[in-house]
């Protein structure tokens, strides 16, 4: 309210400033034609001829067509024909005289503000002066005996008087009612220069008439000509008026068919501001009030406090069509006393009918919108402690699982409160619900950003972790879940301790919600047994795997069969492009499940008997690959995975070296890849049959290095010649400072220790810089290749990029601007 009172103030003072100089002006004209009525005396006119100029200025500025711009009028008036005719025959000052007069009476008549009548009586000085002044300018001597026709002073004096009087009043009109400038003085535009017109062939046929001596019948034809053009002016105006006003408000009623209601009282309140030509227009309803000009909203809040309403404001209730309801009040302000014609009532009428049936409209919408939304959230919240329930955390994993790219990896935290069940048997289930709410509260703040956390029933809580760069991170995270429980928590006055253990389960290689709701919940339960507070669901634990116990019956005949097979993919190097080795990788082909990874049978070999049979199997087809490579010009070593029970086989080693010495191919170019995480517990017994296998010249290396718990015990008990860094590193290495430090350090590890390092999932080209720049010389992925079949791999090998074989990408650096040191370049996988 303090700003509308500061630029009502600034409105005044700006207005009052412009009626000032107008009013000055006005007197400095009367002034200086009463001083040249002193310095150049001239007969006075017959106090008749005066009497009727002043008639005719009475007369011809009372016939007004009006145009209302909020509280104020423009109009158009034929004041300019009796002022021409009269300085065509009586003196200048004299014709300002009486117009000074004519002002006066008309002022007196219309009981206007003083303010307003000041304005108008200085106005009329001022113009009728300029044109005076053109009179004097051209030299034209009025006789009222002798009467000439001065055409042009008459044309530039009527100008004059035209322009003069735009200068004073269209500012004044502005500033008082808020209109631009420009709008106020082309309003109307094209009714003015045809009455301007006609005022211009009037005066030219009086003066024409008076000057030539013809007879003076003739002027009777003047007042009526300036009354049919006056009619038609009038009428004119009228039904352009009307007509403008009935499509404004045909367009506001579309434009009220809206169902937010916000935008249905916005755009009211500007509608009905801009069709009543008023200054402001609001609307009142019960709890919010919608005030506007026609270019602006001026608020949209609360009601504030009643008051009295102002005299230049108009109110229409908003009532329905039934007369049963009234909603509200439409209020337009118009900054002055306004009369509205009863056209003007009867459309204020109707719109305020049309703007009630759109309120409630919008009203009964955002109602329906309000219970689908409170519906939406019943089915898919629990009412008692707010959180997601069971059919929301499914919904969101299956958008998580359907992503084709979301931040990080994902995994679910199931969470199950541990002796909560005395809690409602001793203090009852009241307290037990302010026991859930506490408790969900608790997780709902712990959570990370992103993180949804759902009560599942009973004390049964889930969380899905998602953007999680690495999934040793997943642990961290639901430790910290679960260490915000432990505070103590007040019911009724007692202080009670909550215990939960929790289940993580990795999304990945789940394959659905279903297997990652199993997994977690699994891993919940070994928690409890194992008196841990949170567990890690792991494959090898998970008796309820029916799928390996269906596979196990199968694996003889997969060997017998040939089911196993071996596809190759090419190990990079990251800096030229050119392939230096390739990683075997063992699929079965089963009949009916199709493909299966090592993941999905690798440990039913192990426990079946079959490894022996599967592992030969499996080095038997890399060795004859290898071997079809060689004969083709491509000599690169090959990188088997080793299954730890194998290193446990004392045959091991003599099976391998006889069948590199079968296929004829040199220890060095086979490399056997060892699980970190698999060996640790077994170091003490595979020991030895490294050792051996080293010595041979075999070459080893240690894969997924860094998810394992004890990568510096291996290292420093395992005689490795190679690291091969987990793709979840790799994932980060552009977006998470933890993987960038992580794949720094194991390069610098493995540069002390002089051993090679590889890039598993290597996936864009900017991963591929990220990991050369960190020093990291070798990769591979699908930026390169995928897994292919011996015979496809050495296709690809033969194509190659940009035309040389044996390279699948463009090198990172000029031929011979880097000088590549040889122990740099994959020592242990000579080329």
């Amino acid at each position: 309210m303090s700003q509308d009172r500061n630029v009502d103030n600034v409105t005044d003072q700006r207005l009052r400033l412009l009626v000032g100089l107008v009013v000055v002006l006005g007197v400095c004209a009367a002034a200086g034609f009463a001083a040249h009525a002193l310095r150049d005396p001239v007969p006075t006119p017959h106090p008749l001829v005066l009497a009727g100029l002043c008639g005719a200025l009475v007369i011809a500025k009372r016939v007004r067509v009006y145009v209302r711009v909020q509280s104020n009028l423009d109009s158009n008036t034929w004041g300019e024909v009796p002022v021409l005719v009269g300085l065509t025959l009586v003196p200048a000052h004299w014709v300002v005289f009486c117009a000074i007069a004519a002002s006066l009476v008309i002022r007196c008549l219309a009981r206007a503000g003083l303010q307003k009548n000041v304005f108008a009586v200085a106005k009329d000085t001022l113009t009728t002066g300029a044109a005076a002044l053109v009179f004097l300018a051209f030299g034209v001597r009025a006789d009222l005996a002798d009467p000439s026709f001065p055409m042009l002073p008459i044309v530039v004096a009527l100008a004059t008087f035209i322009v003069v009087d735009h200068l004073a009043f269209v500012p004044v009109l502005s500033a008082a009612t808020g209109v631009p400038l420009w709008q106020v003085a082309l309003h109307d535009w094209v009714s003015k220069a045809i009455l301007h017109l006609g005022e211009l062939v009037a005066v030219l046929l009086v003066a024409g008439v008076l000057a030539t001596g013809t007879h003076p019948l003739l002027l009777l034809s003047v007042p009526l000509v300036v009354v049919c053009m006056h009619l038609w002016q009038s009428r004119s105006v009228r039904t352009r008026e009307e007509r403008e006003s009935w499509q404004r408000l045909a367009k506001a009623t579309d434009e009220l068919n809206a169902v937010d209601l916000t935008q249905v009282l916005h755009s009211a309140t500007t509608r009905a501001a801009q069709i009543f030509s008023a200054a402001e227009a609001a609307i009142d309803l019960s709890a919010r009030t919608v005030r506007a000009t026609e270019s602006q909203i001026l608020a949209d809040g609360p009601p504030a406090a009643a008051t009295p309403a102002p005299p230049d404001e108009t109110t229409v209730d908003l009532v329905a069509h039934d007369g049963s309801v009234r909603i509200g009040v439409l209020r337009l302000r118009f900054g002055g006393a306004v009369r509205l014609t009863e056209v003007e009532q009867y459309k204020l009428r109707t719109f305020a009918s049309a703007l009630c049936t759109a309120i409630r409209n919008a009203q009964a919408y955002a109602e329906l919108a309000r219970i689908a939304a409170e519906n939406a959230h019943a089915a898919t919240h629990d009412p008692l402690t707010g959180l997601a329930n069971r059919r929301r955390l499914y919904e969101h994993a299956e958008q998580l699982f359907q992503a084709t790219s979301h931040s990080g990896l994902f995994a679910l935290l199931m969470i199950d409160l541990n002796h909560f069940k005395e809690v409602n048997d001793t203090l009852g289930h009241a307290a037990g619900d302010e026991v859930l709410r506490q408790v969900a509260a608790r997780l709902r703040d712990a959570a990370a950003p992103g993180d949804l956390v759902a009560r599942l029933g009973g004390d049964e809580f889930a969380v899905l972790l998602t953007g999680l760069p690495t999934p040793a991170l997943a642990g961290h995270r639901a430790t910290g879940m679960l260490t915000a429980l432990e505070a103590d928590i007040e019911v009724e006055g007692m202080r009670l301790t909550v215990e939960a253990a929790g289940g993580i389960a990795l999304a990945a290689g789940t394959g659905g919600t279903e297997e990652l709701m199993r997994r977690a919940d699994i891993a919940m339960y070994q928690a409890k047994r194992a008196g841990e507070q949170t567990f890690v669901y792991a494959h090898a634990r998970d008796t309820a795997d029916l799928g390996r116990l269906m596979l196990t019956g199968e694996l003889r005949r997969a060997v017998a069969e040939h089911e196993f097979t071996v596809d190759f993919q090419p190990i990079v190097d990251l800096g030229t492009g050119e392939v230096v080795a390739a990683e075997a990788l063992a699929r079965w082909h089963h009949p009916e499940q199709g493909s299966l990874s090592p993941v999905q049978f690798l440990e039913t070999v192990e426990r079946s008997g079959q490894l022996p049979a599967f592992a030969d199997a499996v080095l038997e087809q890399s060795l004859l690959a290898r071997q079809s490579w060689r004969d083709a010009g491509f000599d690169l070593p090959v990188a088997v995975n080793v299954s730890p029970r194998s290193l446990l086989d004392p045959t091991f080693p003599g099976a391998v070296l006889a069948m590199l010495s079968r296929h004829d191919v040199p220890a060095n170019r086979l490399v056997l890849e060892l699980a970190e995480t698999l060996t640790v517990s077994q170091l003490d017994v595979v020991e030895r049959t490294l050792a051996e296998l080293r010595d041979a010249g075999v070459r080893l290396a240690i894969d997924d290095f860094g998810t394992g718990v004890s990568s510096l015990s291996v290292l420093s008990r395992i005689p490795v010649h190679q690291l091969k860094i987990d793709r979840e590193f790799v994932a980060g290495v552009e977006t998470s400072a933890e993987a960038a430090a992580v794949i720094r350090t194991t390069v610098d590890l493995a540069r002390n220790l002089h051993l090679t390092v590889v890039a598993e999932g290597v996936e864009s080209e900017p991963q591929r810089r990220a990991l050369w720049a960190l020093g990291c010389l070798a990769g591979q992925g699908h930026l390169f290749a995928r897994p292919y079949s011996a015979a496809r791999f050495l296709g690809v090998l033969q194509r190659g990029s940009g035309g040389r074989p044996g390279v699948l990408a463009v090198a990172l650096h000029d031929e011979g601007s880097v000088v590549r040191l040889p122990v740099r370049r994959l020592p242990n996988l000579p080329a």
